[in-house]
């Protein structure tokens, strides 16, 4: 594709790679295939090739952004099956973030949806806050219906989103070092996340059972959120400000670790971004790197480990869901699910496994009609299967594909853990009609 940046213009980095990324695109149209928004709505804007022409536009001429380019561009998921697709290597993620930055400065939105952003800005990455937040959310669900009424339907599906009940607070929440079983193969950090710990702390509190009994000692050292949420909003300086509190909790712990973990994919995506998002950063640019470098999804590094099913063929049907995040941000998508069918499960493809369920971060709250059918859609092509759990290496894909289905949804490390001696996931066990074990997590002293 032909630029024409000035060169005052391209003194600027993040213009200089704009159009770096912008020169890698051939026009060609393989991106709309698997684009979710124009596979739902047909509209070449609400393609990347689309978007590329409208951020192209925009960037070129340093102009604020319109409300009918912050359309397009607020419909996109950032599930990067584009890039999956792009023959040409066009570096989506990078363009689409930047022009999301340059919305934030320069375009000013509506009040309410203003309002909105900055609360969920404020509340999710804060486990205090969400808490309190999903505690009041649960008075609310039954007037769900009556926002959405008023033209309030992102306020309607946050309250539907919201869990029935909170899960008690997890040992496994909170700074402190797990201690290998026996003697010690490896070290690790653990991301703990930041809606996690208040929404499924059984995922990380699962996590840690299976790495310490296969003789992994585990660090949680983080800060919580790692910026993912604000990134994708636009919330460039609140982003990298939680990526470097993240990077100074692990430089201090950073010797002799073998890894960075994450059992998040969306957040995985993102740290693993940290060494260009922070490429600028003269104090921190190296930092940066060396976590990202680091950084792997659990699936990733459980592949490496001698990991032997204690109960044998669990005759269970597995439907996968691949997080976009996961196959398309961080190209793993065979990993999670050998390692389910070696210890027991059997393991199904979903049909157009490619396309997004709809959550997507805060997508499922932002743009909650597109979020419901794109759900209905993922939900529809996995009861297909008849599956008896649906497993996924995210948890805003659970939480949205849990709320179209009955069939329980829980984390890819919570069934690994499980077949190798843990306990039974609640969502599970409820569903089986059996009590599951209680494995106590608690850091040493």
């Amino acid at each position: 594709m032909q630029t024409s940046f000035t060169l005052a213009q391209l003194a600027d980095p993040n213009i200089a790679e704009a159009d770096r990324i912008l020169r890698a695109c051939v026009h060609c149209g393989f991106c709309t295939a698997t684009c979710p928004t124009y596979v739902l709505l047909g509209d070449e804007l609400d393609s990347p090739r689309g978007r590329i022409y409208l951020i192209k536009d925009m960037l070129e001429h340093d102009r604020p952004a319109t409300a009918e380019v912050v359309k397009h561009i607020d419909r996109c998921l950032s599930c990067l099956a584009c890039m999956t697709t792009c023959p040409s290597g066009v570096h989506y993620m990078h363009l689409v973030d930047h022009a999301r930055v340059h919305i934030e400065r320069t375009y000013a939105r509506p009040r309410v949806d203003r309002m909105l952003r900055a609360f969920i800005a404020r509340i999710l990455p804060n486990n205090g806050r969400l808490r309190r937040m999903l505690a009041a959310a649960r008075l609310g669900k039954p007037f769900a219906g009556l926002f959405a009424a008023l033209g309030l339907a992102p306020v309607a599906a946050m309250l539907r989103l919201a869990p029935a009940r909170l899960p008690a607070k997890s040992a496994a929440h909170g700074k402190g070092r797990f201690p290998a079983a026996g003697s010690r193969r490896g070290r690790v950090a653990l991301l703990t996340g930041c809606v996690s710990p208040v929404v499924a702390p059984s995922i990380n509190a699962a996590a840690i059972r299976l790495l310490t009994r296969h003789g992994i000692e585990v660090v949680v050292a983080d800060e919580g959120c790692c910026g993912s949420l604000v990134h994708h909003m636009g919330g460039e300086e609140a982003a990298l400000a939680a990526a470097r509190r993240q990077i100074d909790a692990w430089t201090a712990e950073i010797e002799g670790l073998d890894a960075i973990l994450v059992t998040a994919s969306g957040c995985g995506t993102t740290v693993k971004d940290y060494g260009y998002m922070l490429r600028n950063d003269r104090a921190y640019a190296d930092k940066a790197i060396r976590v990202s470098r680091l950084a792997r999804d659990i699936s990733e590094y459980l592949s490496g480990l001698d990991l032997s099913s204690q109960r044998g063929s669990t005759g269970l049907v597995v439907a996968y869901h691949s997080a976009c995040s996961l196959q398309h941000g961080q190209k793993i998508s065979r990993a999670p699910k050998e390692l389910l069918c070696k210890i027991g499960f059997v393991v199904k493809d979903v049909p157009e496994g490619h396309l997004c369920c709809g959550s997507a971060g805060t997508y499922n709250i932002l743009q909650p009609e597109l979020a419901r059918r794109l759900r209905a859609r993922k939900v529809g092509n996995i009861e297909k299967l008849k599956p008896d759990v649906i497993a996924a290496g995210n948890l805003g894909c659970m939480m949205q594909i849990a709320a179209g289905t009955v069939i329980p949804v829980v984390h890819t490390v919570e069934l690994i853990d499980w077949a190798t001696g843990g306990p039974e996931p609640e969502a599970l066990a409820g569903k089986r009609g059996s009590s599951a074990a209680v494995t106590s997590i608690a850091p040493a002293k």
